[in-house]
């Protein structure tokens, strides 16, 4: 799980560094790093069950928020969201965001349950 964990908190910073051009940076730069830091706290054995779940809690948030949007995308045909690096509609930017919204979501559920793996 070491190795995972440290893949993890790579991708997650690779993310981060990613999001720079993004139309709002400071959130998504922030986010990415803080689930890289989860991640390479728990390549060490630290785990923060109590935070992970505060966290899973706050992206289920966003999940719910851009979901309306991510349905509009499916219902209309699911243009690409991969052609340009610049989100030429707004629906390509939301969906993008909830998406990795959904990325963050299950890498902070592996950590949760990693973190009740390890007290066990």
């Amino acid at each position: 799980m070491k190795i995972i964990n440290i893949f993890l908190c790579i991708i997650f910073l690779i993310f981060a560094g990613l999001q720079i051009n993004d139309p709002d940076p400071w959130v998504w730069v922030a986010i990415y790093k803080v689930v890289a830091v989860f991640c390479g706290l728990a390549a060490t054995g630290r785990f923060y069950p109590k935070i992970i779940l505060a966290s899973l809690a706050i992206c289920a948030g966003g999940l719910v928020w851009y979901l309306p949007d991510f349905f509009h995308w499916l219902t209309t045909g699911m243009a690409s969201i991969t052609g340009s690096m610049k989100a030429s509609s707004p629906y390509i930017e939301l969906v993008r965001e909830f998406l990795g919204l959904v990325i963050i979501f299950f890498t902070l559920l592996w950590l949760y349950r990693s973190a009740g793996r390890d007290a066990q």
